[in-house]
C-alpha cells in the first residue's frame, strides 16, 4: 500500500530574514540565547514590534503551528505503522525533509534549538551522513516530482466541502499528496493554487493546521485498517 504524504505548505518557519537582524528586539532575544541574529527562528511573540513592515507579516513567524502539527502527525497510529511521510515547505522556499522515526521535542525550547540547528547546517545531526531531518531549497513542484506523487490536493477553506474519508481515498487513487497550510492568517500564494488538482475543505470555517492533520491521519488510519 502507498504511504499517506503530507505537506505542510507555506509553513511560518524561518530564520531571521536580514532585514530585521538590527532591530532591536531582535538583538535582545539573539544576545541572551548567544548566537547571531540570523541564527535565530523568527517568532512573532518575540519580535512583533519587528515584524511590523515585514512582507505578509500575517502568514510568518509562527513555529509553533509546525511544532504542534508535527507533534501530531509523526506520533500517530498511521505514521508508527509507516503509512505516512511528512514534509515541510517553508514561506521562503525551502523544504524540511523528515525520516518518519524522528521524535520531535515535545518541549518547544528543544524544537527551536533542534531547527535552529536544522537551518545552520542543513540538517540534523550535522555530522551525520543519514540525517533524520534534513533542508533543501526547492519547488514544491520540483518537491512532489521527487516524491512520487502525481499531484497535489489542496485543504483550503474555499474549496469544496468533503469528507476526510473522500479526501484520503482521492489521494490514494491519485496518488497525490496532501497538502495542508502551515501559517496562521492569510491565503496559499498564486502559484500554489494553481498547482492543485484538487481543492477540498472539511469544515465551514478555518481550522488550526494540527485539528486538519489530526482528521486526515485519523481518515487514513481507518481506510488502511490501523483503527477499526
Amino acid at each position: 500500500m502507498d504511504r499517506i504524504k503530507i505537506i505542510l505548505l507555506e509553513s511560518a518557519l524561518e530564520t531571521v530574514p536580514r532585514e530585521l537582524w538590527r532591530h532591536p528586539a531582535v538583538i535582545k532575544n539573539a544576545k541572551r540565547r548567544g548566537k547571531k541574529p540570523g541564527e535565530t527562528l523568527l517568532d512573532v511573540s518575540l519580535h512583533y514590534h519587528a515584524m511590523k513592515e515585514l512582507r505578509d507579516r500575517e502568514k510568518r513567524g509562527r513555529p509553533d503551528i509546525v511544532h504542534t502539527t508535527l507533534l501530531e502527525l509523526l506520533e500517530s497510529p498511521l505514521n508508527k505503522e509507516g503509512m505516512l511521510e511528512v514534509y515541510v515547505h517553508t514561506y521562503p522556499g525551502h523544504v524540511i525533509f523528515i525520516d518518519p522515526s524522528t521524535r520531535i521535542p515535545r518541549n518547544y525550547n528543544r524544537f527551536v534549538g533542534l531547527f535552529e540547528q536544522l537551518f545552520k547546517h542543513g540538517k540534523v545531526p550535522p555530522s551525520s551522513d543519514n540525517p533524520l531531518i534534513y533542508i533543501k531549497t526547492m519547488t514544491l513542484e520540483k518537491l512532489l516530482d521527487n516524491i512520487g506523487c502525481k499531484g497535489l490536493i489542496l485543504l483550503w477553506e474555499k474549496g469544496e466541502r468533503t469528507s476526510p474519508e473522500k479526501i484520503v481515498s482521492t489521494a490514494i487513487n491519485g496518488k497525490y499528496a496532501i497538502g495542508i497550510g502551515g501559517f496562521p492568517h492569510g491565503d496559499f500564494r498564486e502559484e500554489i493554487l494553481s498547482l492543485a488538482n484538487h481543492k477540498f475543505s472539511i469544515y465551514k470555517k478555518p481550522l488550526n493546521s494540527w485539528v486538519v492533520a489530526a482528521r486526515i491521519s485519523y481518515a487514513a488510519e481507518k481506510i488502511y485498517g490501523i483503527l477499526q
